[in-house]
């Protein structure tokens, strides 16, 4: 006879934190870190140590925590940070999209953690700052050649509107236009 089996069921641990200037140098790690695991396979070295120096600074990075139209999340799996996400608002924006529009810059997990929901909690935690902000509108910026990264875009109701140049190092890419509107 078989005793009773209780099963453990373990819920993961998924927690957001706001970024301060404390977190300065995590930010820094995780950013060199998430940006070459997605990137580094189809770009040269040069240009990839190019822009990791320019976007990743310690001193750009601190300027951008400092910017009051700008928020830094670090989302943290089972107490690990496992990725970030950045948003912009007003004149932070990357583009000129307008005031009742809110930029999502950067949403990046670590290898390790993706493919457990962490991409969508980052998401909707983005539509939950623009709803909080009265935007009407979320857009993004992704590569052409981000096929992973435009497919769940779309299926999380994003469409493409248009494009622009982004430059890696001294190599022209383009970065498709995406827009989710809200209201």
């Amino acid at each position: 006879m078989i005793d009773d089996i209780k099963e453990r069921h373990f819920e993961m641990t998924i927690k957001i934190k706001k970024c301060t200037l404390k977190d300065l140098h995590k930010l820094q790690e995780i950013s060199y870190e998430t940006f070459n695991e997605t990137f580094k396979h189809q770009n040269t070295p040069e240009n990839m140590n190019v822009y990791l120096q320019r976007a990743f600074h310690l001193n750009q990075l601190e300027k951008e925590l400092s910017n009051l139209s700008s928020h830094f999340f670090f989302v943290y799996f089972e107490h690990e940070v496992a990725g970030y996400l950045k948003v912009n608002m007003n004149d932070a924006q990357t583009e000129e999209m307008g005031d009742e529009s809110l930029e999502i810059e950067r949403i990046y997990i670590r290898s390790k953690f993706q493919k457990h929901g962490l991409g969508k909690y980052l998401l909707n935690k983005a539509i939950e700052i623009a709803l909080e902000e009265s935007k009407i509108k979320i857009w993004l910026g992704v590569w052409e050649k981000n096929e992973n990264a435009i497919a769940f875009y779309k299926k999380m109701g994003f469409v493409q509107t248009g494009a622009h140049s982004f430059y890696m190092g001294d190599e022209e890419q383009v970065d498709f236009i995406m827009v989710k509107t809200l209201i």
